[in-house]
């Protein structure tokens, strides 16, 4: 009987590829969903929303397919949250968590990618893969210029960087 080998999510974006190894044995349903809406092509044409240098890039939200509702960029999800899947992987450069509200069972679709340590984070964020190719693409969309978001946070990026496709194999 052969082992299943570790599923890998390819995030191609408009400044390059990244690879990530899914961690199914720490966050199996995390994961699972994760594929699901990749493969279904949900990921497809959105963007990284949310860019904070030495912390982490965010996307996922499929409400930023749509310019016109930029105001609501990081409100948006697949219509429906998943149970968090906290484990005692920590959260440091090309490692892969589910973003959520306060509530930690509110994890949906978004996703950010961490650009350094963030320990803060750990226990607490959902974290399910880790980067294994195109580290310099990561530093590449943590590196763009960004200015004030609708809340206010100096996190919008200045150029659209999009998620061309998600897809888990």
């Amino acid at each position: 009987m052969s082992e299943n080998p570790t599923p890998t999510a390819t995030i191609e974006t408009t400044k390059g590829s990244i690879s990530i190894e899914l961690w199914p044995d720490v966050a199996p349903g995390t994961v699972a969903n994760f594929t699901k809406l990749a493969n279904d092509g949900f990921y497809d044409g959105t963007c990284f929303h949310r860019i904070m240098a030495g912390f982490m890039i965010q996307g996922g939200d499929p409400q930023t397919k749509d310019e016109s509702l930029e105001n609501l960029w990081g409100t948006g999800g697949p219509g429906h949250s998943i149970k968090a899947e906290f484990n005692d992987r920590p959260h440091v450069r090309g490692v892969i968590s589910m973003a959520r509200s306060q509530d930690p069972d509110s994890a949906g679709s978004q996703f950010f990618v961490c650009l350094d340590k963030a320990d803060f984070l750990d226990g607490q964020y959902t974290a399910f893969g880790q980067l294994t190719e195109g580290d310099e693409t990561l530093g590449d969309i943590g590196d763009t210029p960004v200015g004030p978001s609708a809340s206010g946070e100096n996190s919008k990026p200045r150029e659209r960087v999009e998620v061309t496709r998600i897809r888990v194999a």
